[in-house]
This record gives structure tokens, sequence and C-alpha cells, in this order.
């Protein structure tokens, strides 16, 4: 049976598969490779109790029955919203997924089945999750399967990374005192120390790297408050940073800045990664974080994949069918390297 990627790509796209609703689409992929002849197995992930889903939520696991994968590809099967049907010319495959990460999954596909044809037994592992808080790596980590090796799947415009920043995310939040706005005297805005205090904190000078570059800060949420002729009594802001080392100083030099105006919660944290070097192919250094660090238990990692992340989680999101085919190639030439010692 011969794999038509496009085609298998679109069909990933048109299964809506928003996090925590991935329930269709890990399905549609565990039947079609079981048609497939592979060995396959759901991994059940517990739904995210405040998602107000009542989706099934597993990953899908495949390999080769009685081998033990030397090589591991994985990938997501999770997309940000909006969901986009697929459309394509020419050129391009489009809608949501495209390169994030529905291509890839048809690549990785595409090259295991190339690679048992060579007799390397590799494995496929596709999560859920992954654009949320990496639930289904998490999962999936609790039960490797002896892999030397795991590549992961992300749009690298198929370079090799050599380093993915890592991610650190702050709430910062404020309290005050409610009153009317005519009477300023007799509340305490909310709103005006959680202004304050970010002011502070955009003020910071960020930890560096010399060969990957500066830590990066978005504000990405602020609210608070009730109405304009009412003084807030609280008011919150949701901050990301992408980490170029570890976060201690960071964590520090945020709580100092804000003492006095607001505290601070840290929900998430994905370390900053350092992956190896490939003589002879291209590389880049990854600014977004992946599963990687929740899948040490997988194999040596490293990252590569067909598109680019600055189309993915946009509008306009796409891959090139060059770059996919491109893949394919590119993920059977670093396997056998891998596991031939290269």
């Amino acid at each position: 049976m011969t794999l038509d990627p496009v085609q298998f790509t679109r069909a990933l796209v048109d299964i809506e598969s928003i996090t925590y609703n991935e329930g269709a689409a890990a399905s549609y992929l565990a039947e079609f490779l079981l048609k497939r002849h592979w060995s396959v197995e759901k991994m059940p992930v517990e739904q995210h109790a405040e998602s107000g889903s009542a989706s099934e939520r597993f990953n899908v696991f495949a390999s080769v029955s009685g081998k033990t994968p030397e090589i591991v590809f994985s990938t997501h099967i999770d997309t940000v919203p909006p969901f986009i049907p697929s459309s394509e010319d020419d050129e391009f495959i489009y809608g949501r997924g495209a390169c994030d990460a529905k291509g890839i999954i048809a690549a990785q596909l595409a090259a295991a089945e190339r690679l048992h044809d060579l007799g390397i037994p590799a494995g496929l592992l596709f999560v859920v999750g992954e654009e949320r808080d990496s639930a289904g790596a998490r999962v999936a980590n609790q039960n490797p399967r002896g892999s030397r090796f795991l590549i992961n799947g992300e749009p690298t415009d198929n370079r090799i990374a050599l380093a993915s920043k890592g991610a650190l995310r702050a709430i910062v939040r404020a309290a005050g005192k409610m009153a009317h706005s005519a009477y300023p005297e007799l509340g305490d805005s909310a709103t005006h120390k959680l202004v304050e205090a970010l002011h502070r904190i955009l003020a910071l000078p960020l930890p560096a790297t010399h060969d990957v570059g500066p830590s990066t800060l978005n504000i990405g949420t602020i609210s608070g408050g009730h109405a304009p002729n009412v003084i807030a009594d609280s008011a919150e802001a949701q901050i990301l940073i992408r980490l170029v080392g570890p976060s201690e100083e960071t964590r520090s030099s945020i709580e100092d800045a804000v003492e006095g105006l607001a505290t601070v919660e840290w929900p998430l944290e994905i370390p900053f990664m350092r992956m190896r070097h490939f003589e002879g192919l291209p590389s880049m250094i990854a600014a977004f974080t992946t599963d990687i660090p929740w899948l040490s238990g997988w194999g040596e990692p490293l990252l590569l994949g067909p598109g680019s992340i600055h189309v993915a989680h946009t509008p306009h999101e796409r891959l090139s069918k060059r770059e996919l085919f491109e893949a394919i190639d590119l993920y059977v030439e670093v396997a056998k390297r891998l596991v031939n010692g290269g």
C-alpha cells in the first residue's frame, strides 16, 4: 500500500483536533496504522479538568510487532484554534495543522515504513496536548519502549535544531480595594498596581546566551476590574518568557521587581534544551518549545521537521509539498546515520 503523504496530510487536517479535542484524529490515526499492519497501542491521557470537553484523549504508539524500535519518530496530534479545513494548490497544502504538525505525521510515517524496508525497526509516537501542557508526552514518558533515539517533529524548515528555547509561564496578580472612581482615595486600584508591576518587568534585562541569543518576554493577556467608574479590586496578567538557560535568575528578578505591588505564580516551566550537531546538514536554533524535555526516556533527542514556524498558528498555515517529500528522505538519512553510529 503506497502512502500518499499529501492526501494523508489533508485527511488529518480535515479532522478538528484542537487541544483537549484530539479523540477523533487519534482514532483515525490508530485505525489507519492498523490497516497498514502496524502494531498499535492507545495510551490514555486524562482529560483536563478545566477543558469542558468530554472527548476521549490518548496518544498513539505504533511499532512492528515483536521488535524493539531503534528509533522513534514523534510529534503531536493537537492543534491551536481555530479549525481551518484543508486545501491545496500545486505548491502548498493549507489548513490548521498543515505544518504544525499533521504534515510531519505523514512524513514520519512514510520514513518509518521506508526504514522497515531497509531492516531498521522504527516506531511512531503521536501525542496529545503539546500546544498546552505536554500532557501526552508526560504520560508517554512513564512507559518508554527501549528506543535509542527520538526524532521529534516540529517545523524547522528541514534543518536540525541545535537547541530549543525553554518556556516559563507567569501569572502576575494584584489586589486592591473597590470604590467609586470619583473618590479614588477611598479605594486601592489593583489595575494601577498591575500596570506599574508590568512596567518594572518590561524594564528588566533578561539573560542571553552567545550562541542562542536572548531570552524574550511577552505579556500575553491582561484582565481585571469591573467598569471604568469602579476602582478595581483585582487584576492579573499572564506572561510567557522564552528561556535560554536556567530559570532561577529570571524568576528571582521578576519577583523582586513586583514586590509590594503584586504576587507571581509559576504554573509552567519547560527547560531550555541543547541537541547534537549533524555534520553536513543545515542547522537552526528553535526559539519555540517542544515536547522533547518530557520524553527523556525515549532516547537521545533530535528536533527536525518540514515547514516554517512563522506560518504555524496563523490564518495562513501551509506546508510546501516539496518540503514534505524532502523531509521523508531527510528523516530516513538521519535515522540511518544515528543507528549506524554516524
